[in-house]
Parts: structure tokens; sequence; C-alpha cells
């Protein structure tokens, strides 16, 4: 009789994935000073470069998908480790910026989509029972932000100490400890699938049945706004202090709390998403960052004032992901999971090229970051109300067996 194996390890090994991949990603940011300082590009041409990171992020994510949904996500995985440390390791070897753009925007950024998101949680998905996933997303997406917390300080302390090149170098190293870890997700032969489509559902024909969807368009919208947001912080936030006369250690100490209050927000995501609406969970993060934001710019710039914004964002930061995730399952299935959320994470890291490269033009030509703000409140306050009309079903109590 086929088996199942307790849905914890699954969980903590891709906790542990997301750690290192999202971790490095997220941290990245605080280069942009001393590559522009050192390869005399200008801050616009590495904005770019983390800019064409975002997009290559999110466009990896569907294709790796598809791999992963036909032939399974272990070496897809492992394929991206491999590539995220070459990206980071060959950097620091760049003059060019077509050099800088090939490696760190596009063979790291890469390297990280294929152990991401959606290829994690379209493997969890299909090997976890359906009660458990909404927590085990969450959980799994508690890792991306405890990698934040830790590698943002970490990436910061390296540079201070051995200087920028040997910093990524140890990055580079951190991205192959992902190699053995992707072996909690071989399936065993005895190991029965949870995932789940409609009965003879091709890949072709789910997609299809996906595009002629309102609802999933409203999910790309919701997420597109996510993603401007998201990049823009992490590339441009330590410019943000910088420009306020604060000194770097607030930069990082800022991306190390938005880290650690995501793990609560993602595991509050999750638990939520148990036993409430997902369109409404994601209503209420996408308005509560308006009104951050809002306040922010309201209030004087201080170490205090950045550490209280970046707790208020934590909150919400990734913890949009497992609802997100969670609506797609819903409407579909799990078993092109990879490949449908895959694309939606596309449509977050288009908004992520939007949110790092203007955030470059706009310091390069205005001189500070006063119309990213805005149009981040904006962008926020409209990705709130696009969820309002997403097709969901009032979640149903799971028995507990007697």
């Amino acid at each position: 009789m086929p088996t199942t194996r307790p849905y914890w390890g699954l969980a903590i090994a891709g906790a542990a994935i997301l750690a290192v991949t999202m971790g490095i990603r997220q941290s990245l940011g605080l280069f942009v000073s001393p590559l522009n300082t050192s390869t005399g590009l200008g801050i616009v041409t590495v904005s770019f470069a983390l800019a064409v990171g975002q997009f290559v992020w999110g466009a990896a994510q569907p294709v790796f998908g598809i791999i992963a949904d036909r032939a399974g996500p272990v070496r897809v995985m492992m394929a991206g480790g491999a590539l995220l440390a070459l990206g980071l390791a060959a950097t620091p070897l760049m003059g060019s910026a077509f050099g800088l753009v090939f490696f760190l925007g596009v063979v790291a950024a890469a390297g990280a989509g294929a152990g991401s998101f959606s290829i994690l949680f379209g493997a969890a998905a299909n090997r976890i029972p359906a009660e458990k996933r909404a927590f085990a997303s969450g959980f799994i997406n508690a890792g991306g932000s405890f990698g934040q917390f830790i590698f943002a300080p970490l990436s910061q302390a390296l540079i201070a100490a051995l200087g920028w090149v040997a910093a990524l170098w140890a990055l580079a190293v951190a991205a192959l400890a992902t190699l053995p870890m992707t072996l909690a997700f071989r399936r065993r032969h005895d190991e029965a699938p949870h995932g789940h489509a409609a009965p003879g559902m091709t890949l072709s024909a789910q997609l299809g049945q996906a595009f002629r969807e309102p609802s999933y368009w409203c999910l790309h919208a919701g997420f597109f706004t996510c993603g401007f947001h998201i990049a823009f912080l992490v590339t441009h936030l330590p410019g943000e202090v910088d420009l306020c006369g604060l000194p770097a250690s607030v930069s990082a100490a800022s991306l190390a709390i938005i880290g650690i209050a995501n793990i609560a927000g993602s595991l509050g995501a999750g638990w939520l998403g148990q036993s409430y609406r997902m369109k409404w969970i994601l209503f209420w993060m996408y308005g509560a960052r308006a009104v951050a934001v809002a306040a922010y710019l309201m209030a004087p710039k201080t170490p205090a004032t950045f550490y209280a914004f970046a707790a208020v964002l934590g909150l919400t930061w990734l913890a949009t992901v497992p609802p997100t995730a969670g609506l797609v399952g819903k409407l579909f299935g799990t078993r092109f999971l990879a490949t449908l959320f895959g694309l939606t994470l596309l449509s977050h890291q288009i908004g992520g090229f939007f949110g790092a490269w203007l955030g470059g033009l706009a310091i390069s030509r205005t001189g500070s970051y006063d119309w990213m703000w805005y149009a981040d409140i904006a962008l926020a306050a409209a990705a709130a109300v696009v969820n309002i009309p997403i097709r969901e079903a009032v979640p149903q109590p799971v028995a507990k067996a007697a």
C-alpha cells in the first residue's frame, strides 16, 4: 500500500533551501554601492543589472516549473544551486556592463529561481496532504524570511571585514550548501502522490483554462505590485538610508528586521489560510503596505523610524506568497502548481524589474526616491482592490480523525 512520509521533513528542507536562495537575493542591495565604487559603471548600470535579475528570477520559475512538473524537482534545484554559486563567484571578475548583467542579472538570478517558491511549493504540494499544505507553505515561506534575517547582516559584516569581493565568494559557497538539501524531495517508490488536477488534464489544457480565468489574472495584477514594492526596497533601501545621513548598518538592520518580522507574517498567513478566504488576507496585506509607506513619508528619518517601518513591512513582505500560491492551487489543483504559480511569479518579477530599475533612474535624475514612494502607495492600494473579485469558496474545516 502507498505510504506518505511525515511532512515536516519536507517543510524543513524547503525552508532551508529558500533561506539560502532568498537570503542571498534579498541582500544584494547591500552590494550596490561597493559595485558602483569599484567598477565605475554607474548606479544606473548596477541598478539595471539587479533589475534584470529581478525579471530573470521570475522568468526562470515557470520554465523550471515545467521541467520540474515533468521530470521532478530534485535535478532542477541542484542545477539552480550550481548556477547561483557560479553567478555570484564570477561577478567580481566582471569589469563591463555586459559581464555584470550576465552573471549577476542572468546566471545567479536563474539559479536562485530554480530553488525558489514555485519549485518548492509545487514539490511540497504534491507530497503533502491537502489539509497540511497551507501551513506547510507558510513554513517554507518563512524560511526565505529567516534567510533574509541571517544573510543581510552577515553580508554587511563580510563586506566591512573582508571586502565585497570576498563577501560575494562566501555567498557562492553558501549557495552550494543547498545541493544536499534537495535530496529530501526525492519521491520514494512506495509513496502516494498528493497532487491533483482534472482527469486527463494536460499541461497545455491547464494553461488554457488558467488564461481564461479572470481570477488568475487578478492574482497576476496584485503580484505585479508586490514585486515592484519588494524589488524597489531591497535594491534602494540602502540608498534611502544614505540620503537620510544614516550609516549602512541601519540598512542591514532594517533588512534583517523585515526578514524576522516576515517569519511571523508567513506563518500567520499560512495559518489564517486554513480558515479564512485567502483573497481577503491579500487585500489587507496590500492595504497595510500602502498605509505603512504613507506613514513612513510623514515620519522623521531616524534609525527608529526605519526599524519600525521595517517591522511593519516585514509582516506582509513575502507573506503574500502562501495565499497567492494557495489560491492558484484552489482554482486549478496542484498537479501543475509549479508552472501556474511560476507564471504569477513572472508577473511579480516584471514588477520587480520596474521597481529596481526605476528606482535607479529616480535617484539619478531627481536626487531622491519621492516619486517611487508615491507610486508604491498607489500600486499597493490598487493591488488590495484587485483581489476583491477573485473567485474563492469559503474554506471548509477539516474533520479530525476519530
